[in-house]
């Protein structure tokens, strides 16, 4: 523990060098990460050579990301998906972000399938191919042949990565620790739960077992559908730490060229692919969350295959229902109904002005429809949602700003394929039969049923509940405990005003005292210097300490201002 203790401080003091590097003196002074630092080194870095002000500050923060390594970059990543914690410069820099990372020795990477397995790789591949597919900070990907001659791809994670992601997230919590105060005054509010939250995501990141669930979860979903195919992954010769799927031969759904080679439309691949997500979307909830190209590829038949489902996203039924009322709002220009699904949608939802809200949706909604259909863009209004997320502080699911940015991508790959692609054409329909849907009668008989089995549970433990109450009125032990917030800063600054009173009032008191021992009377054995007894010597002494000790508080207030 000892170890992992100077190893973490020895990670903090590099961090605090590296954010110093870039400008980011705030961030180090006015934190705890000021005592990891001393005062030559310190010094020493603020002379330094300023060129990095040439950059903005946004990119700066980029810069020192991609410096501190993949966990940061992970996170980075992450957070370039949440739009109502960040500001939008910051989100733009963070999506430059690419974690680049070399392949492993494949030597290694059969030294850790054999491990995990428990038998030589001669008795699971016939053949395994040493050059890699592609390679990430997580993993890489090889091709293999089954010895029962199926194509495969196998999925290898990097030796020591969960020690390094480990380590990495502890100093993320001990960071977040020592600067949180100054987190939360440019405007994050939580930091810990985004550490938090991101702990949990690259666990279950480093665990392909979770991918391979889900991917069987889509199979079952999609198995009717003949233009949509998922790869099967092989569970009895997957692990936690290795993932075997099948390959899937097919080309980039980009590749106008070769789809047209293949005698296929790409007008219609481009429709067909963001049906099958607007289905995952607004029927089932369940979506990929990462749609690039390098991820959707198409057959010569023209099925499109989704590989990769690393990053999964979920919306419960009531989530999905809002988030398709806030566009059906905006088609019809209701500004009211859209600000009310955003309350819907918000998993706290304090809105101090609500007229304030309705007006910007209201300007929002005005925009967009002064547009003709082709001027419209997904892009735009991804980033006018967001934007009024942001400002309000709206803490709605994560797996809104995935499928934001998601439809973004999608709408890329539209417009690469078809001439007149429009993402508010594919949506439109999806947003009736979501209504039709919320308000059929089965939903609504299982609503009301929810709420009546919420209703008999709350009768059955009310009676209960007031006789307790009762009881404890009865004997004087009910106590109401209240928690003030905000007042923190208040009550120290209220604390500190009445130190300084009390030493103030105790040094007039001393200079008075020193007056009145002048006038005393005194026995021959009180000794006087310079003709002032010694008695007033001493009081003078504990006034003039006492004015010392004002005058440091005061300049010490100074200082921290």
């Amino acid at each position: 523990m000892f170890k992992n203790t100077i190893s973490n401080l020895a990670r903090i003091r590099q961090v605090a060098e590296v954010l110093l590097r870039y400008g980011f003196e705030d961030v180090v002074t006015t934190t705890p990460l000021r005592r990891l630092i001393s005062q030559s080194r310190r010094l020493s870095w603020q002379r330094a050579d300023r060129q990095v002000f040439e950059t903005t500050r946004w990119e700066r923060v980029r810069l020192i990301i991609e410096e501190l390594g993949p966990t940061f970059i992970k996170l980075a990543q992450a957070m370039s998906n949440r739009a109502d914690l960040l500001p939008e410069a910051l989100i733009d820099e963070f999506e430059k972000l690419q974690s680049n990372v070399p392949p492993f020795d494949t030597a290694v990477a059969r030294q850790i399938i054999e491990e995990e397995l428990g038998r030589p790789i001669s008795e699971v591949f016939s053949e395994f191919d040493d050059v890699t597919l592609g390679s990430a900070s997580i993993g890489q990907v090889h091709r293999a042949r089954l010895l029962t001659g199926e194509e495969v791809v196998v999925k290898v994670q990097r030796p020591g990565v969960q020690q390094k992601v480990k380590s990495d997230l502890a100093l993320l919590h001990e960071l977040v620790r020592l600067t949180a105060g100054f987190l939360q005054k440019q405007g994050l509010a939580n930091p810990q739960d985004i550490v938090d939250a991101f702990e949990r995501s690259m666990s279950k990141e480093l665990d392909y077992t979770a991918e391979a669930r889900s991917m069987e979860q889509f199979r079952k979903l999609y198995e009717d559908y003949t233009t949509f195919y998922v790869p099967k992954p092989y569970r009895e010769l997957s692990t936690a730490r290795i993932l075997v799927i099948e390959f899937v031969s097919g080309c980039k759904i980009t590749d106008k060229a070769q789809l047209q080679e293949w005698d296929l439309s790409p007008a219609t691949v481009a429709e067909n692919g963001m049906d099958i997500y607007l289905t995952q979307i607004f029927e089932f909830g369940v979506f990929h969350a990462d749609p690039h190209p390098g991820n959707v590829l198409v057959r010569p038949d023209g099925t499109i295959v989704l590989i990769d489902f690393g990053m999964v996203g979920r919306l419960t039924k009531q989530q999905k229902y809002a988030f398709a009322g806030v566009f059906i709002g905006m088609a019809r220009q209701d500004a009211r109904s859209m600000a009310l699904n955003f309350r819907r949608l918000a998993l706290t939802a304090e809105i101090p002005d609500m007229r304030a809200f309705e007006s910007d949706l209201s300007q929002l909604i005005e925009d967009f429809a002064m547009l003709d259909v082709k001027e419209m863009s997904m892009s735009d209004l991804a980033d006018a949602l967001q934007g009024i997320i942001y400002t309000y502080k709206l803490q709605v699911p994560g797996a809104v700003f995935l499928i934001l940015r998601a439809l973004v991508i999608l709408e890329g790959i539209g417009k690469v394929l078809h001439p007149n692609f429009n993402t508010f054409e594919f949506v439109r329909p999806y947003g009736a039969k979501i209504i039709r849907e919320q308000y059929s009668r089965e939903n609504l008989l299982t609503e009301a049923e929810y709420t009546g089995t919420q209703l008999l549970a709350l009768l059955q433990t009310l009676p209960a509940d007031v006789r307790q109450i009762v009881r404890k009125i009865s004997k004087g032990e009910l106590r109401l405990k209240f928690d003030l917030v905000g007042y923190t800063t208040l009550l120290r600054k209220a604390d500190q005003l009445v130190s300084r009173t009390i030493l103030a009032l105790l040094s007039v008191g001393g200079l008075l005292f020193s007056g009145l021992t002048l006038l005393g009377r005194y026995s021959p054995d009180m000794p006087y210097h310079r003709g002032v007894p010694e008695i007033t010597w001493w009081s003078l002494g504990a006034t003039g300490f006492l004015l010392l000790v004002l005058l440091l508080l005061g300049t010490r207030r100074r200082e921290k201002s």
